[in-house]
C-alpha cells in the first residue's frame, strides 16, 4: 500500500512540474507577443502620422492622392507581414507549450 502511495505522489509531482513548465512557456510566449504587438502599434501610429502630414503638405490633389495611396499600400503590406509574424509566434508558442507533455505521453504509450 505504501509503495502505491509513493508512486502516486511521484506521479503527482511529475505532473505538477510539467504543468509549471508549460505555464512558464505560455507566460514567456504571451509576453513576446504582447511586446511585438506594442511595437507594431507604435510603428503604425508613427507611419500614419507621417502620412497625414505628407497629405496635408501636398501642393495638389494629385500629390495628396499619391501620398495616400502609398500609405495605404505600405500599411497593408505591413499589416499582412505583422499578422504572418504573429501567426508564427502563436504556432511556436503552441509547440513550446506541448513539449513538456511529449515525454509523459510517450511513457503512457508504452
Amino acid at each position: 500500500m505504501l509503495n502505491n502511495f509513493d508512486e502516486i505522489q511521484k506521479l503527482s509531482k511529475d505532473n505538477m512540474d510539467i504543468a509549471m513548465e508549460s505555464f512558464g512557456s505560455v507566460s514567456k510566449g504571451l509576453q513576446a507577443i504582447a511586446a511585438e504587438v506594442a511595437d507594431y502599434q507604435k510603428k503604425s501610429f508613427e507611419e500614419g502620422s507621417a502620412a497625414i502630414e505628407k497629405v496635408v503638405a501636398s501642393k495638389s490633389i494629385d500629390k495628396a492622392f499619391e501620398a495616400q495611396s502609398e500609405y495605404f499600400k505600405s500599411a497593408y503590406e505591413g499589416f499582412v507581414g505583422e499578422m504572418t509574424k504573429l501567426g508564427e509566434m502563436y504556432s511556436d508558442l503552441s509547440k513550446d507549450v506541448y513539449k513538456p507533455y511529449e515525454g509523459m505521453l510517450g511513457k503512457m504509450g508504452k
